[in-house]
């Protein structure tokens, strides 16, 4: 029979203040709160996700993949600020005890993320009530001193530019929903793998960063789906954008899928859980920019530029509006 954490106190020192060793700061997790001091010169930046069992992952997940996505769609958010992680706080609410060996493997998988993302943890809070697994992290970053990259200073001939690829996760969500996908997509064992992945594991992209406070004027991650994102980014700049369709950077695997059912558009521009970075850069920019990201090895695409009007549009090669179902992931 498999063997429960047997108090808060057995969970906390046992699998979560070895996790804590980054940070001075952090106590060992032994005090009431933590001591956080960001560089000198710098300026703190916080942001707090949550991810719940059955709306952010399944119940079934593992829970090494479980612990690496709560962590890295807080990171990807202080990435795309311009901000370097150096801590989080974390809140487990558990609908019942959990197991020892779930424990130790979500652990691990922290530590795993922490370790791949230059954090430590520094305390939180555990607690059992009603309702699935929910795992609520706060993260912290620092910047130089005025240098975080907001969403507000995009402008209109800005060019938009997105890290990585765009459509991977979203794929690979309904692959987990309906493996047979993979057969009616032609995807080969390790196409269908490589969606999988990118669902359950977020990479944030930590080392474009400095590209982004040297040469971006807005920037934000996508979690929601480009579509949506980009809107809300253009809604906060007072300004639209042009996206070409014939730009969204695509994997071999989501290009295939595509080609085979072209209704996946939609899926891969308003998907969500993409944890990519879209930016505007002035035009005089863009030249640094690809230099600096290609010199930090994260592949950017320019996808098009921000407009005076106040639409944002996905165009097809032929310049007309390409009408999309949804334009991405809305909790309400």
């Amino acid at each position: 029979m498999a063997a429960e954490v047997s108090s808060e106190g057995d969970l906390i020192a046992t699998y979560l203040a070895p996790l804590a060793r980054r940070v001075p700061g952090a106590l060992g997790l032994k005090d009431d709160c933590a001591l956080l001091v960001a560089p000198p010169g710098t300026d703190l930046i916080v942001t707090t996700d949550a991810v719940a069992s059955g709306v952010h992952f399944f119940p079934s997940d593992a829970p090494g993949d479980v612990a690496w996505k709560a962590l890295a769609v807080n990171v990807s958010d202080l990435v795309a600020k311009g901000a370097v992680p150096f801590a989080y706080q974390m809140a487990l609410s558990f609908p019942e005890a959990p197991q020892r060996d779930w424990m130790a493997a979500f652990a691990a998988g922290l530590d795993a993320a922490q370790t791949a993302f230059g954090l430590g943890l520094t305390g939180g809070d555990t607690d059992k009530r009603p309702g699935p697994l929910t795992i609520t992290i706060t993260a912290f970053g620092h910047v130089p001193k005025g240098r975080m990259v907001l969403r507000s200073g995009a402008r209109p001939g800005d060019h938009l530019f997105v890290s990585g690829t765009l459509g991977d996760s979203a794929l690979g969500l309904l692959l987990r929903q309906s493996p047979h996908l993979a057969h009616n997509w032609q995807l080969n064992a390790v196409e269908a793998d490589h969606l999988a992945q990118r669902y359950l594991r977020p990479q944030p992209r930590l080392a474009l960063a400095p590209a982004l406070r040297d040469f971006a004027t807005a920037a934000m991650d996508l979690s929601d789906g480009l579509m949506k994102d980009l809107g809300r980014l253009c809604e906060t700049s007072s300004i639209g954008a042009i996206v070409q369709a014939a730009a969204l950077p695509l994997s071999p695997a989501a290009r295939a899928a595509l080609h085979h059912d072209p209704a996946l558009l939609t899926a891969i521009v308003a998907g969500g859980d993409d944890y990519e970075i879209i930016c505007a850069v002035p035009e005089s920019a863009a030249a640094g920019f690809r230099a600096a990201t290609e010199a930090a090895g994260v592949p950017v695409a320019s996808l098009g530029i921000f407009s005076q009007a106040r639409d944002v549009m996905l165009v097809g090669p032929d310049g007309r509006a390409i009408e999309l179902g949804n334009s991405g992931w809305d909790h309400f």
